[in-house]
């Protein structure tokens, strides 16, 4: 290291950070917060490396007397967090950076900051972490360098990819998924929420799924039913049940066992006696619901002899399933939940679920990546189904082979809608369970998730602080910023404070994935999300005659554009 790139020395020391004095003034213009810094170890080929925290200059009174007027001495510190050590192995060019602290600076070693030459040798060491790496953009600080990050460590501690509307969120996303679809067995799920990511179906490896709408059928390619009989009963419970009704316990106990003996029944019929001496109301059986719905309505009328011979009584449960099966028949007869309801005899087959599975799970035949829109999925059930296919993915994948597993992926996106801070209801906490048990133990069935949002402060805590990286976009909003700034490692001082100035398509990466915490310029993917703002301004200064409102009308009528 030459001496022009000598800062100053340090002056204190204190277990995660040091000051150090500056004593030449035009030094003081050439370094900025956030910049590396390396100052020279106690030990023999290691250097001791931090990030600059904070620039300052104090003026010290200084008296030669009592007598005498004080004369103010000048002063210019730096404040600077320790991040890591660079192990320097002679001989060779192949140094090594690891986010651990043999020794701390000794007073007055000798500090020198990182530019030039010297901050791209050593960005490039620190994105030389990974043999397979996953290169996300260039180090804004060392635009020649490529940023780097380990995939292997991106996945498996859980992601968080944030930022506010228009930030580049979206872009990131897509360029995650488009160098994950060239690997050659890529095995990764997306909760499109909106249609925005339908471009990528164009990537290798990739194919477009969609939750069935009102007017799709069983037999049409790349549609997803997800029948009742999938829903573990307390799904079907915060389904169909009202709580408040005061014959809700008796409406339970009648459906829970009218599904066991459905379930059985069939069992039966497939004469499949191993399944049938270990089953339970969770195991995913196929039932008719047509065949639960008559046996309420014939309880709900049931008479039985009464006291006297000859007469008759009302029933056990006489009157009080009327609720409970016109609550069922309206969520029956709804064409929006055509893919939860749709009676069609492929779908009771036996063996369909098998197909599902692999639509969900398989990763050949250009099968990899697979982008699922949910944007016919009502929002009140939402956070019900994402969670069902969560659920199911981790159940597979727990009951799989460990030799026959292969890891997967989730990509969440608009995660606060469906894995929401606050829970309001049944259906939300079902499907919350569901997440909070892939964040917490997805990792040992190799089970993944990515959690995308724009409103962090709208998802999970639990879950959020089972993600060990960040990829934190521009965030305006002080809530926001606040849920990330707790989520990152205490030793990173200011860097948060960063958030609200990022530029678009710059974020902030923190984590196990990344040796060092970054800011990056993300690359531009290939092929974009259709997630652009509209401007507005500028449609609004063109002449227009076409318009698509009768259109629109109709296909809100039926449902389908």
């Amino acid at each position: 290291m030459d001496t022009e790139s000598l800062i100053g020395k340090v002056q204190s020391v204190d277990t995660g950070n040091i000051s150090v004095k500056v004593d030449k003034e035009e030094l003081l213009n050439s370094v900025q917060v956030n910049q590396i810094v390396q100052i020279r170890s106690t030990k023999t080929g290691e250097k001791i490396i931090g990030l600059i925290s904070k620039i300052m200059r104090k003026a010290i009174a200084d008296k030669i007397d009592e007598n005498s007027e004080p004369d103010f001495v000048i002063e210019n510190l730096i404040k600077v967090n320790l991040v890591g050590t660079l192990l320097v192995i002679s001989g060779t060019e192949k140094n090594v950076f690891k986010r651990t602290l043999n020794t701390v600076p000794s007073i007055n070693a000798d500090c020198f900051l990182l530019q030039g030459d010297e901050l791209s040798k050593f960005m490039n060491i620190i994105s030389s972490n990974s043999e397979n790496p996953l290169t996300i953009g260039k180090y804004t600080i060392s635009e020649m360098s490529d940023a780097n990050l380990d995939g292997n460590k991106f996945f498996q501690r859980h992601a968080v990819i944030v930022g506010g509307t228009g930030s580049g969120k979206s872009w990131t996303v897509a360029n995650i998924l488009e160098k994950a679809t060239t690997l050659k067995s890529v095995n990764s799920l997306v909760f499109d929420l909106h249609g925005e990511y339908k471009p990528l179906k164009e990537l290798p490896n990739t194919t477009l799924l969609k939750i069935a709408g009102p007017s799709d059928k069983p037999t049409d390619t790349d549609i997803i039913f997800l029948p009742y009989w999938l829903l573990s009963y307390e799904e079907i419970e915060a389904f169909l049940l009202d709580r408040s009704d005061s014959n809700a316990p008796n409406q339970s106990r009648t459906l829970f066992d009218l599904i066991i003996k459905y379930k059985k029944e069939r069992l039966e019929e497939e004469n499949k006696q191993d399944v049938l001496d270990n089953f339970t109301v969770e195991s995913p059986i196929p039932y008719k619901i047509s065949s639960v719905l008559s046996a309420l309505e014939e309880k709900d009328t049931e008479m039985v002899p009464g006291a006297r011979a000859g007469s008759e009584k009302q029933g056990p449960l006489n009157g009080k399933l009327t609720r409970f099966i016109q609550r069922l028949k309206s969520k029956h007869s709804d064409k929006r939940l055509n893919f939860i309801f749709n009676s069609d005899d492929e779908l009771l087959a036996y063996d369909w679920f098998v197909s599902l599975v692999n639509n969900l799970l398989d990763f050949g035949n250009n099968k990899g990546l697979k982008i699922i829109d949910f944007s016919e999925v009502p929002s009140d059930i939402l956070p019900l189904i994402t969670g069902l296919i969560g659920r199911l993915i981790f159940s597979i994948q727990q009951w799989m082979e460990d030799e026959k597993r292969h890891p997967i992926a989730l990509f969440c996106d608009e995660a606060h809608l469906y894995i929401p801070a606050n829970v309001k209801g049944g259906i939300e906490e079902k499907g919350l369970q569901s997440f909070e048990r892939i964040a917490k133990e997805g990792r040992k069935y190799g089970i993944s998730l990515v959690v995308i949002s724009q409103r962090p402060s709208d998802v999970n805590k639990t879950i959020l602080s089972q993600c060990g990286n960040f990829i934190a976009m521009r965030l305006t909003n002080p809530d926001d910023q606040n849920v990330i700034k707790r989520l990152f490692p205490d030793n990173l001082g200011d860097f948060s404070e960063l958030l609200p100035i990022l530029d678009i398509g710059e974020a902030l990466i923190v984590g196990d994935a990344s040796l060092l915490p970054s800011r990056v310029k993300i690359d531009k993917p290939k092929i974009q999300p259709s997630s652009a703002t509209i401007d507005f301004w500028d449609e609004w200064d063109k002449e227009k005659t076409v318009k698509g409102i009768e259109q629109a009308v109709e296909a809100l009528r039926k449902q389908q554009k």
